[in-house]
Formats: C-alpha cells, structure tokens, sequence
C-alpha cells in the first residue's frame, strides 16, 4: 500500500481511471496538520499546501494545474467541470475530460466516487450531513447520466473515509433526518449516526450495484495515524483529499 494514499478495489479494473484519497503522512505541513495538509482554510501556510500538492502530483504524473476543485459549501449543487480550476459554489463535481482530476477535501465528512467506465465518466462529491440529508449522492449519479449519458447500473462507487457510526454522535434534529436504522440512541438524548451506510443506501436506490458499491473500513476519527479528524482534534487539523479523474492516454 502506498503511504501517501489508497484507492478503491474497482480501479484495477479500470486503468483509465485514477482515484484515491490521502492519507495524511508524507507531507511538509507542520502541527497541528501534520503533515500531508490540502487545506486552504487551515491556518496552514498556502506554500506548504502548494508544496504538498506538488508531492501527490508528481507521485500521481500529473501536474497540479489539472485539478479541479469545489467550494464545498454542505449544499447538493453538482457542477460539470469542463476545464481544471475552482469551482465554488458546489459540493460534487462531474467529468468525461480526460486530464483533468476533480477533488473534495474532507477530515470527517464522507467524498465519494462514481465512474461509469463506458461513458468513462466520473464524479466526486462531498458527503457530510449535510449533503447526505440532501441525496447528494443520488444528484450526483443523476448528473452524470443527464450530462455524460452515464448509466446507474453501468457505474461503480466509493465511499472513502469519514467518521464512523461508532464516533459520529449527533442531536436529535439532525438523527430525525435520516432513517431511524441508520442511528441509535444514546443515554443522553443524542444520537450516533452512520453515514456511510446512508450514503451505500443513496447509491444503491440511485440504481449502482450492490456489488459495485465499495466503502472504505477506516473511520477518520479513530484512524489518527492515518487521517484527520475535525471532530476529534477540536477543528485544529488538516484535510485529506480525494480525487478522481480519467488518465489521459
């Protein structure tokens, strides 16, 4: 396994498809985002973060001026990314262009991944509550089939690492938005919640395959070696990112 990130079993299959999310070692940023940080609204030095984008880039044989990314503003607004550059106003990001690589930045919420290899398509999106209460996963597999002619039952789809159900303690208000499966009461009137397995679900009522449906087994929150975790280090962290994009030839 590479140290500074991991990727989803199905792109073995697909060698036009690169996709991944970060792990949060082999960086240059110092505490308390030790130290492979892709957050711009850290507090973190913008030439670290310039830096740490040179070091995945040149691992990936891209460069970084090939990235794509969202503002990430916890709404469900996919946008088509037509060229590289920032996208703001969005949470998920779509493409059939091949060279250009989207990504979401996360340190508990939920990225996904959807590729439909024959329209050798792609999107990612940003999954926290709320975009999950939004189906931001169903809207952006709808996206990818209005744009690109993408097919639900043709796709495959990734749910990389956020903060498990274990660890994910919510209030009441925001437990009533998801079904009652997905969380269970804790003594004190609060609730623990699982949003990967809301999000599976999403993806399959969208028409994916169970069986093309992957989900990553490490939880943010308890991974600390690995990952950054808004909720555990009190906000005072970095940010891993997830990309996705098709290989140029």
């Amino acid at each position: 396994m590479d140290t500074l990130f991991y990727s989803p079993a199905f792109t073995k299959a697909c060698s036009h498809l690169t996709a991944l999310q970060t792990f949060r070692n082999g960086g240059t940023s110092p505490a308390p985002w030790n130290s492979l940080n892709f957050g711009d609204n850290t507090g973190d030095n913008p030439g670290r973060i310039r830096q740490n984008k040179a070091i995945l880039c040149n691992k990936l044989g891209i460069s970084p001026r090939m990235l794509a990314t969202a503002g990430q503003v916890h709404g469900t607004t996919v946008s088509p990314a037509r060229t590289p550059g920032h996208y703001e106003e969005c949470d998920a990001l779509i493409t059939n262009t091949a060279g250009i690589f989207l990504c979401i930045q996360t340190a508990d919420c939920f990225p996904l991944v959807i590729h439909d290899p024959v329209s050798r398509s792609v999107g990612v999106a940003h999954a926290g509550w709320k975009g999950s209460a939004g189906k931001i996963a169903a809207a952006t597999v709808r996206e990818l089939g209005k744009h690109f002619g993408a097919e639900a039952h043709n796709c495959f789809a990734w749910i990389g690492a956020g903060i498990s159900g274990a660890a994910y303690e919510v209030s009441s208000e925001v437990a009533v938005r998801f079904p009652k499966e997905y969380s269970s009461p804790t003594p004190d009137g609060r609730f623990m919640l699982d949003l990967a397995a809301v999000n599976w679900l999403q993806l399959s009522d969208a028409g994916i395959p169970n069986q093309n449906i992957e989900s990553s087994p490490y939880c943010t929150f308890r991974d600390n070696a690995q990952f950054f975790s808004y909720r555990r280090d009190s906000g005072k962290t970095g940010r891993m990112l997830t990309i996705a994009g098709i290989t140029p030839p």
